[in-house]
């Protein structure tokens, strides 16, 4: 076993800790494994894998894509420290509307996995962050869409982050009409 898969409140998506190998060298951790994956039901194709770099305040999010360019998505830290969030915007779950924090940090090593119909955001808690992102389907501006960060009761570190302009434009959730739905895993 390579991860650690723990279950969260809301159905599909797992807080995984891999394995990490350290000497007087520094540390080598394994972030992906299809034959893992596919043992656990989890998503092993990807299609686009990109970075961001975020100084300390920073709240991006919270983001998605719609149908049909939604997709799964697996995100860690790879230097400094963040708050991830993931909301469930899928019609009919158990957990529609609940929200799971997770503190993610190079340090601990640890990823979140995120099914379709999530949205996902960060705020940056130690600086400079680069969050890596594996994504199922290539970006696709026009299938943009997300909820504002504030509209959800969430206690993020400052009511006052620094944030894109588009971030600040999104719909509150109660306005958000949803076009997931959810099906048991």
């Amino acid at each position: 076993m390579n991860f650690a898969i723990q279950k969260t409140k809301i159905p599909g998506c797992y807080e995984m800790v891999p394995k990490r190998f350290t000497d007087q060298r520094g540390a080598f951790i394994k972030t992906f494994h299809k034959d893992e994956f596919a043992e656990n039901q989890l998503h092993v194709h990807f299609a686009e894998e990109y970075h961001s770099i975020s100084s300390k305040g920073v709240l991006r999010g919270l983001h998605f894509q719609i149908p049909p360019k939604d997709h799964v998505k697996i995100v860690y830290c790879v230097f400094g420290e963040i708050m991830d969030v993931v909301v469930d915007l899928r019609v009919g779950s158990p957990a529609y509307g609940a929200y799971e924090i997770f503190q993610l940090s190079a340090d601990k090593a640890n990823m979140v996995y995120i099914p379709t119909g999530l949205a996902h955001g960060f705020y940056v808690c130690r600086e400079p962050a680069i969050v890596m992102y594996k994504a199922s389907t290539v970006h696709a501006p026009e299938f943009d869409s997300g909820i504002h960060w504030a509209s959800l009761g969430i206690e993020w570190p400052d009511r006052n982050p620094i944030i894109s302009e588009k971030d600040s434009e999104l719909p509150p959730f109660h306005k958000f009409k949803s076009p997931f739905r959810y099906q048991e895993m």
